[in-house]
C-alpha cells in the first residue's frame, strides 16, 4: 500500500489548488474566499452533501461510500486559515494580500483534503461515511472549538475524526505521531502592576512599578525551575513588557506584562495559574504596588487517543514504509477540542528541510501532497473497508 497512483498523477491538479490558495491568504473566520472555493470543488466532486457556514466560515462535505450498513462515520478535518505574517518567499504565487501569508501549510493542508475529498467521491469504494471538515480559525481563533458548539459531531453523527500537520525538518513523505499527550495547551496571561510614578530623579517619592515588574518576570521562570517537576513540561514566558510612560525621565505609574504557559497535563497548568499569581501578588505587595493577574485558559493538551493512533501510525507505515515517533510540542493545536469530543489522532507528515512554520520564508512543500492524500484515503478505506 504505498502512496496511490491516483494522487501522483493529480499531483499538479493538486499543486494548483493550493498555491491559489496560497496567494489569497485568510485569517482566522475571515476565509471567505477560501471557504468559497472549498465549497464549490467539493459540489464539483459530487459530494452527497455540503453546507457552508457551519462554526461561522467553516465547511463540511459528506461521502457516502458503496455501501453504508457499516454504520461508520469518519471525520477528516484540515485548517485553513494563514497568519498575520508578511511573506519572504518571492514565490511566483507568493501572498497578495499585505500582511498576511501561509506561514504554517494550511493552504497544503487544504489542498490535500481536498485531494482526497475528490477521490473517495469518485471510488466511494468502502462502507459508510466520510465526513470532510474544512476549519478556520486554528491560529489562536479556536475555530474547532466553534465548529463543534456549533454541532458538527452530532449533526454528521461523525464517530471518529483524524487530522495532519505538515513538519519541516521531517523527512518528506515520512510520518510521525505519538500516543496520548502530543501538543502542549496554550494558555495567556497578562499582568498589571500599579505603583506610583513621578520624577526619574526623585525615585524615594515614587512606587515603582517598573523594578517591581522586572521582578516578577525574573520570579515567573521558577514556576518552571522550582515548582514543577522537573521531568514534566510547563514553559512559562513573559513576550512584552509595556510602560503607561514613554518618557525618559518618568518613572511611570503603571506596567503591564503579558505571556503564555504551555504545559502537557491538567496539574501543571494549574500550577502555573496559581503560581503567577502567588508570585505576582506577593512582590508587589512586598514592594508597595499592586499586581492583578487576568489569566485565559486557550487550547487545552491535545491527546491522541491509543486505538486510532496505533490505526493511524499503522496506515502511515503502510503508506511510507515507517511511521516514526513524534517529539513532544509544546506548540498549540485546536484540533484537541474535537479530540475531546470524539476519539481519533493526529499525525505529522514531513515538509523536508525547509524553513519552520510561522516564519515569513516557509512554504509548503508540494512534493508531500501524494502522501498526505494517500493517507487521507487509507485511513477511510482502511477504517471503513467495503465489503
Amino acid at each position: 500500500m504505498p502512496v496511490k497512483n491516483s494522487f501522483a498523477d493529480r499531483q499538479d491538479e493538486i499543486t494548483a489548488w493550493r498555491r491559489d490558495i496560497h496567494a489569497h491568504p485568510e485569517i482566522l473566520f475571515d476565509t471567505h474566499r477560501t471557504s468559497a472555493l472549498v465549497a464549490e470543488k467539493l459540489r464539483a466532486f459530487g459530494c452527497d452533501e455540503v453546507v457552508e457556514g457551519v462554526g461561522r466560515t467553516g465547511v463540511v462535505g459528506v461521502i457516502k461510500g458503496k455501501a453504508t450498513g457499516s454504520g461508520k462515520v469518519v471525520g477528516l478535518r484540515a485548517d485553513m486559515d494563514a497568519l498575520p505574517i508578511e511573506e519572504a518567499t518571492g514565490l511566483p504565487y507568493a501572498s497578495k494580500t499585505p500582511g498576511a501569508m501561509h506561514a504554517c501549510g494550511h493552504d497544503g493542508h487544504t489542498a490535500m483534503l481536498l485531494g482526497a475529498a475528490e477521490y473517495l467521491a469518485e471510488t466511494r469504494n468502502f462502507d459508510g461515511t466520510v465526513v470532510v471538515i474544512f476549519q478556520p480559525a486554528e491560529e489562536g481563533g479556536g475555530g474547532a472549538k466553534v465548529m463543534c458548539d456549533d454541532g458538527l459531531m452530532e449533526r454528521w453523527g461523525v464517530q471518529e475524526v483524524y487530522g495532519m500537520h505538515n513538519w519541516p525538518g521531517q523527512p518528506l513523505g515520512s510520518f510521525a505521531i505519538r500516543t496520548g499527550p502530543f501538543f502542549a495547551a496554550t494558555d495567556i496571561w497578562q499582568m498589571v502592576i500599579e505603583g506610583r510614578g513621578g520624577h526619574a530623579a526623585k525615585p524615594h517619592e515614587t512606587v515603582d512599578p517598573v523594578v517591581c515588574a522586572a521582578q516578577i518576570v525574573s520570579a515567573a521562570q521558577t514556576i518552571a525551575a522550582r515548582n514543577a517537576d522537573p521531568v514534566s513540561q510547563l514553559v512559562v514566558s513573559v513576550t512584552s513588557f509595556e510602560t503607561s510612560s514613554k518618557a525618559f525621565n518618568v518613572i511611570p505609574a503603571r506596567v503591564t506584562l503579558k505571556g503564555t504557559v504551555r504545559t502537557l497535563s491538567p496539574e501543571n497548568r494549574d500550577l502555573a495559574e496559581s503560581r503567577l499569581g502567588a508570585i505576582g501578588t506577593g512582590i508587589a505587595e512586598a514592594m508597595g504596588c499592586k499586581a492583578t493577574l487576568d489569566y485565559t485558559r486557550n487550547y487545552p493538551v491535545m491527546v491522541n487517543h491509543p486505538e486510532q493512533t496505533e490505526f493511524a501510525a499503522e496506515v502511515a507505515r503502510g503508506i511510507s514504509g515507517q511511521c516514526a515517533e513524534a517529539p513532544l510540542v509544546m506548540g498549540g493545536e485546536d484540533f484537541a477540542f474535537m479530540l475531546e469530543e470524539r476519539p481519533g489522532a493526529y499525525i505529522l507528515v514531513g515538509n523536508g528541510d525547509t524553513a519552520a512554520v510561522h516564519h515569513p520564508e516557509y512554504n509548503f512543500n508540494d512534493e508531500a501532497i501524494p502522501a498526505g492524500c494517500s493517507w487521507w484515503a487509507e485511513i477511510v478505506e482502511q477504517r471503513m473497508p467495503a465489503a
